[in-house]
């Protein structure tokens, strides 16, 4: 799915008692922990095996922040008194458009905007580094996730299929 960055993009206003924690390279494990935790038994993990599994997390962090076009700017946790409980990540790719590689908000907390504010932290990130447009790929039995996107203003720019065994 797609969106343009010129237009109006959603608020990264957090609710009480949660905040923002920027990109540091020392914060790589934790991004990945909270990755783990976010998709381990999802639709997504079926999918990306890697993200069921909290050493290919760990490494998929790993890979992400040695892209040549990691931006900080778009990679974030949110904090709670309880510890992260929400990542996501962002690259610039060939375009140049930003790409936004998870978005993940721990199964307890979700249902309180977390992951609408992760967007549009991440896409005022892009913004800020002057991309024009931003894309992310969604698995379309992830139908909550598909509906938050689409009433973020993201609109389907392709589909790929990719077979899984369940």
């Amino acid at each position: 799915m797609e969106i343009d960055l010129g237009g109006i993009i959603p608020s990264s206003r957090l609710p009480e008692g949660f905040s923002w924690v920027p990109w540091h390279d020392s914060l790589i494990d934790d991004h990945a922990a909270v990755k783990y935790k976010c998709f381990a038994g999802e639709i997504d993990a079926a999918v990306f095996p890697a993200l069921g599994d909290p050493h290919g997390c760990r490494r998929l962090m790993f890979e992400i922040r040695r892209k040549p076009g990691f931006l900080p700017e778009a990679t974030w946790l949110i904090a709670s008194s309880s510890g992260y409980v929400g990542t996501v990540q962002g690259v610039m790719d060939k375009g140049p458009i930003g790409a936004i590689q998870n978005v993940g908000v721990l199964p307890e907390y979700r249902g309180r905007g977390l992951g609408r504010a992760l967007l549009g932290r991440a896409l005022e990130g892009f913004r800020r580094v002057g991309l024009p447009r931003a894309y992310l790929e969604v698995t379309a039995e992830n139908a909550a996730a598909v509906k938050l996107y689409r009433d973020l203003g993201f609109h389907r720019s392709k589909t790929l299929y990719k077979a899984v065994a369940l």
